[in-house]
């Protein structure tokens, strides 16, 4: 796990590698154990290490390969680089390395525009062939990894982290109307390619990108999941469709051990995480370290669920850690946590990982998280409303929206007023071929669209912040396919998720799965009062709030007038989402 940068230039000017050096420079805490940057006249990569495959500095990026004429950088991990390795040795490459950086340059001068397809795992890369001048991105089938893009003036910047595109200047600042209606609308998810700033905009997943020297571009799509089932799997029996999946999952964790380093687990005490527990204790391993976490109560909330987490910890043997968080160090961490986000996102347990992450980082330098599942085996709310609708687009918008768009209309000035882009592109999301069941359209629409940009990035931002690599078993991608072709009906059994759930029955213990579905409650954050009521009243008042005028005052100052009352269908404050965004602004100098 790292972070990459680079700047390349179209009409014959060198690449700033000052530029180069203020994006690395703004993410030490991606990869805090090496940095380099490469410079080729038009072409200036940069990259900033974590170690965890190969220690030595024969890794090291950006990676120069002179006989092949390959720069590359490149974050994340490549699983299966052992078996590309041997692959690529047969072809006749030779390694000086021992790490998953060097298949990669060779499998790119094998194999080309075939790469990705036999990559196993997560990784966001950039490549610059020396003979040809072209420049290639490449991001993972499911977004684990960012790419963020900035292009103007005859040049293009990339990096893993949009904050730091700022920091290198000439970006349009300016809020993208489209990008505040997905925002205040969807969730907080505002899709790729786009984001909150007009000038910045996101690799999309499973892309393949090809810049060539005079900044022409063409790109493929490499890999989409289809949930289109053959009569086999029709046929298949619930109890078959267990083993499968109990298969595929165990495959999907070990797949996550490779390391040169300590894994841990983040152990939330719900189905997911427990599974993952469970399945690498089946794998052999012994003494695991897992680490939950949990807030004070407000409102009447619980703000910890230790209690399912203990009875994993104590049935599997692991090394258990739990933390316990006071509001005063809640309130501490909060701009930590908001100036980790690359984008704003309004969800309450980001500082919950933020916080969580810090205390792992002093154990271990690489977690397996159970995040995913939900958005795989259909375990959120919405589905079996959705399953049973006339209308799935629309009731999955009922479910899952945080307004509607004569709502936002109120809330947002004249300014930004916009029609329903959200919901358009949820609509059209439905429309696309290759899933004809409603349950299955939202499925495809929250495990390629909203977990990219809502819970897997949260998890990328707030772990890379303490310099830890986070590992989702949940969307390897084999597993993902897997479960697309799995009928509806058995995915929906049990409340939802009854496939998985019926694997725990058999791996965990009950307790764990015949319980209410859990989150990483933050009450603090929900019921806004006190010390954090009159951060969000100095945010949204602030002369550069006023300045920027996103909201309607009358609609601020309803919500000031009661908190409490006003919260969205997904549980979360209307005015936590307006002040986050202000607050993230205002944090990254927008």
């Amino acid at each position: 796990m790292c972070g990459i940068c680079g700047e390349v230039t179209f009409l014959g000017q060198p690449a700033s590698v000052e530029a180069v050096t203020a994006m690395s420079g703004c993410m030490t805490q991606r990869g805090p154990d090496g940095d380099g940057i490469v410079s080729r006249g038009r072409v200036a990569f940069g990259h900033r290490r974590l170690k965890i495959i190969d220690l030595s500095e024969k890794a090291e990026q950006p990676m120069v390969d002179p006989a092949l004429g390959v720069t590359l950088v490149f974050n994340g991990c490549i699983y299966n680089h052992k078996e590309l390795r041997a692959e690529l040795q047969a072809k006749g490459y030779t390694f000086f390395s021992e790490g998953d950086t060097e298949v990669i340059a060779k499998g790119w001068h094998a194999w080309g525009t075939e790469l990705p397809k036999k990559l196993f795992g997560m990784f966001a890369i950039a490549i610059h062939e020396r003979e040809s001048g072209r420049v290639i991105l490449i991001r993972d089938r499911l977004g684990i990894k960012p790419l963020y893009l900035s292009e103007g003036a005859g040049r293009l910047r990339f990096s893993s982290s949009l904050p730091s595109l700022l920091k290198a200047g000439g970006v349009d600042t300016s809020i993208d109307p489209l990008g505040l209606n997905a925002y205040m609308s969807f969730h907080s998810v505002v899709p790729a390619p786009r984001t909150i700033l007009s000038g910045v905009r996101k690799l999309p997943p499973a892309t393949l990108r090809i810049y060539e020297p005079d900044g022409r571009t063409k790109e493929e799509v490499y890999w989409t999941v289809s949930y289109e089932r053959s009569s086999a799997d029709v046929a298949r029996s619930f109890d078959e469709w267990r083993e499968e999946v109990h298969n595929s999952l165990r495959t999907a964790v070990k797949r996550r051990m490779v390391s040169d380093v300590p894994v841990g687990v983040l152990l939330s005490g719900g189905v997911d995480s427990s599974v993952v527990v469970a399945l690498l204790a089946e794998l052999g391993h012994q003494d695991i370290e897992t680490f939950s976490i949990g807030f004070e109560a407000r409102g009447g909330e619980e703000g910890d669920e230790f209690k399912y987490s203990d009875i994993i910890a104590e049935k599997f043997g692991t090394e258990h850690h739990k933390i316990t968080i006071e509001e005063r160090r809640m309130l501490d961490a909060l701009p930590g946590a908001i100036q980790a986000m690359s984008e704003p996102m309004v969800s309450h347990d980001c500082v919950a990982f933020y916080l969580l992450s810090e205390e792992v980082r002093k154990h271990v330098t690489v977690v397996q998280s159970g995040q995913g599942a939900d958005e795989i085996f259909a375990g959120y709310h919405w589905y079996p409303p959705v399953a049973a609708s006339n209308d799935p687009a629309a009731d999955y918008a009922k479910a899952f929206f945080d307004r509607d768009n004569a709502r936002y209309l109120a809330h947002v000035t004249d300014e930004y007023a916009t029609a329903d882009a959200a919901r358009a592109f949820v609509e059209e999301h439905f429309a696309m071929p290759g899933a004809d069941d409603a349950v299955d359209k939202a499925l495809r629409l929250d495990s390629t669209v909203m977990l990219v940009d809502d819970p897997v990035k949260r998890v990328d931002n707030m772990t890379m912040a303490h310099s830890l690599e986070a590992r989702v078993p949940f969307l390897d991608h084999e597993l993902v396919e897997l479960a697309a072709r799995i009928p509806g009906k058995h995915k929906l059994a049990d409340g939802g998720k009854g496939v998985l759930k019926d694997l725990a029955r058999h791996i965990v213990p009950k307790e764990i799965v015949d319980r209410p579905k859990g989150y990483f409650p933050v009450p603090g954050l929900k019921y806004l009062e006190g010390q954090t009521l009159e951060m969000v009243r100095d945010a949204l008042g602030s002369r550069a709030a006023r300045e920027r005028g996103l909201f309607r005052p009358d609609y601020l100052e309803t919500l000031f007038e009661n908190p409490a009352e006003h919260i969205t269908p997904l549980r979360g404050s209307e005015l936590w989402q307006c002040a986050l965004l202000e607050v993230w602004l205002q944090t990254h100098g927008v």
